[in-house]
């Protein structure tokens, strides 16, 4: 489980693309210098511990964050392709989640008081939505948008401060911005065979409807009381009164029930493991989700025919998920599919721990996106290093592993090909001034 020998060549062929984008000299130098701290063995990835690390001054490094105007969303549009290629195309899925920093203090853009998971309670938080892809043995990052709550920006003056731009002031829901990333993601043609989302999008009947309108197949968590109808389910016309406002609605013939309940009544031996979950036993069934036309006493219509796919898993405690994928589908797949969702999870959890996500102290809107897009392409690079040597297999290069021995060649090695050209080093004897400019630029 050792790096490919031409890792430093394929550093530079990655990053060049990146490095293009930046217009200044000094820009260009800091670029690897930061990547190189996020790749460090330190334990705090804040800026003052960088600095003193890759032996630059703090405030040049300060002001290559913070205040340097490169465009993050010029370096998602390099990202992506990037991670088309990685992630092998019409066979990956698309996961859309959040994931919360956890923040002292109220000045940083976007925290407040909401659910933060890396705690598991309500605390002082930023939340960001995050679009991940995985073909189930690699993943890789899309792309992830800070949430601004309503309690920012209901108060422009804040907002100002932090370095919102005015055309950021318009509240989005969570849902909002992942459909929003979903239609940048299409455009810059990524593909993938399926949206996946947790219950806190599921739940939302507008973000199911606009995956359905936009052609694409999708499986979500739901909540057990989820109303849905059976597929025998038919509508009658209102009956007519001869007096008074005629009804408009169409009456059912059934009335809905929850999720739980329907699943509920399916015994025991038809709950079965099923390869890819096999930690946890499944059933599903085929129904039409109540989330159409409300009536006038407010009980949804009967929408389009989905599974809705209950999983009991040790201990007694049972999820659901609603997916639109067709009448013929195995189980097998719904549950692969269902299953691949906790890609994201890993995604977010290295992130933190191996580039240091949530080690960001500033305060600025600028500053959290080019953090935040810096720590996105280290973590596809480094995934690009483990794809060659078998990330399917057993014994396969763990993303840490591959931190770690970038790191140590980084700290402990002779570079020897150039990472932008990928021709070979001179010793500084024999052509000093290349040596040189390569180590003041990538070391």
């Amino acid at each position: 489980m050792t790096i490919p020998q031409n890792w430093q060549r394929a550093f530079g062929g990655f990053l060049s693309p990146y490095l293009s984008l930046l217009d200044n000299t000094k820009q260009r130098a800091y670029l690897p210098r930061y990547v190189r701290g996020l790749l460090a063995p330190l334990e705090r990835k804040s800026a003052q511990p960088w600095a003193e690390h890759v032996r630059v001054p703090y405030q040049r490094l300060h002001h290559f964050l913070n205040v340097s105007t490169w465009d993050a969303r010029q370096f998602e549009d390099v990202l992506r392709p990037q991670a088309q290629r990685l992630c092998c195309g019409k066979n990956a899925v698309l996961i859309i989640d959040d994931t919360a920093l956890p923040k002292s203090g109220e000045s940083s853009v976007g925290v407040t008081h909401q659910y933060c998971g890396a705690l598991g309670k309500i605390a002082n938080c930023q939340s960001l939505v995050t679009l991940t892809l995985s073909d189930g043995a690699l993943f890789a990052p899309l792309g992830m948008r800070l949430f601004l709550p309503k309690t920012w920006i209901e108060h422009p003056e804040r907002c100002q401060r932090a370095g919102v731009p005015q055309e950021r002031l318009e509240y989005k829901s969570k849902s909002e911005i992942a459909l929003e990333e979903l239609d940048r993601a299409c455009e810059a043609g990524v593909t993938f065979r399926t949206v996946l989302a947790d219950a806190g999008y599921g739940i939302g009947k507008e973000f199911r409807q606009a995956l359905t309108t936009r052609g694409l197949t999708w499986a979500v968590g739901i909540v057990g009381i989820q109303k849905v109808f059976s597929l025998q389910v038919t509508l009658t016309d209102p009956p007519q009164q001869t007096g008074g406002r005629p009804g408009k609605h169409p009456i059912t013939s059934e009335h809905s029930c929850a999720v739980k309940d329907v699943l509920k009544e399916f015994p025991p031996y038809r709950w079965h493991t099923v390869k890819g979950g096999k930690t946890s036993r499944w059933v599903a069934k085929r129904v039409r989700i109540a989330d159409g036309v409300p009536n006038k006493r407010g009980l949804h219509l009967p929408g389009e025919e989905v599974w809705i796919v209950g999983e009991k898993r040790r201990g007694g405690e049972v999820k659901y998920s609603a997916t639109n994928h067709p009448a013929s589908t195995p189980m097998t797949h719904l549950v692969r599919d269902i299953k691949a969702r906790w890609a994201c999870e890993v995604l977010h959890l290295q992130c933190k721990e191996e580039l240091g996500l949530d080690h960001f102290e500033g305060r600025s809107l600028l500053g959290l996106e080019h953090h935040v897009i810096l720590v996105l392409l280290t973590l596809l690079f480094l995934q690009t290093l483990r794809a060659p040597t078998g990330a399917r297999t057993q014994d396969a290069l763990t993303l840490p592993q591959a931190r770690r021995t970038v790191s140590y060649a980084l700290e402990y090695s002779r570079i020897t090909l150039c990472p932008h050209c990928g021709g070979r080093i001179d010793t500084p004897s024999k052509s000093p001034n290349h040596s040189n400019k390569i180590l003041q630029d990538f070391v």
